[in-house]
């Protein structure tokens, strides 16, 4: 039989796994919450398909009210102008929220980070939250894709 002595380190290190807690600097902090996107372009008519292509993918991570995220894209008929974070459910367009890096080129890097409201943070939980990058030849968007919570691994 084991003794109390000896079962509390194991029980201290579950109970710190399971609220999802690392050591950091001899504080506790909570662990980063991560999503994916996966870009590609977004609604098109038969007059844009000249312009809009591409396709690329997304990592996030929210840390505190801080959400990070760094991706690439590639394929687009013309040079990325600007990226963007904005609020709207799947498949609808919305406001921007935060403006990101993105390479002035057909592909590259798109980064950046934004300070979320609580409004915008439950948004992004319910995967309410996209990317967009908008091109010379498509300004009014060009490739798009919703952030979506990942599964925690252990």
């Amino acid at each position: 039989m084991l003794s109390h002595a000896k079962m509390l380190p194991s029980v201290a290190g579950l109970a710190v796994a399971a609220l999802g807690l690392t050591a950091a600097g001899g504080h506790l902090a909570a662990q980063a919450r991560t999503y994916a996107a996966r870009l590609s372009p977004v609604p098109i008519t038969v007059a844009m398909q000249d312009t809009v292509a591409g396709q690329g993918a997304a990592t996030a991570s929210l840390t505190g009210s801080t959400l990070t995220i760094e991706g690439t894209f590639e394929g687009l008929k013309s040079a990325a102008t600007v990226a963007r974070l904005h609020l709207a459910p799947r498949g609808v367009r919305g406001p921007a929220i935060g403006d990101l890096t993105v390479a002035r080129a057909t592909s590259g890097v798109v980064r950046g980070a934004v300070d979320l409201t609580d409004r915008q943070r439950q948004a992004l939980e319910k995967s309410a939250l996209y990317i967009q990058i908008h091109s010379e030849k498509a300004p009014d968007g060009n490739l798009w894709g919703w952030l979506v919570p990942q599964e925690v691994t252990r």
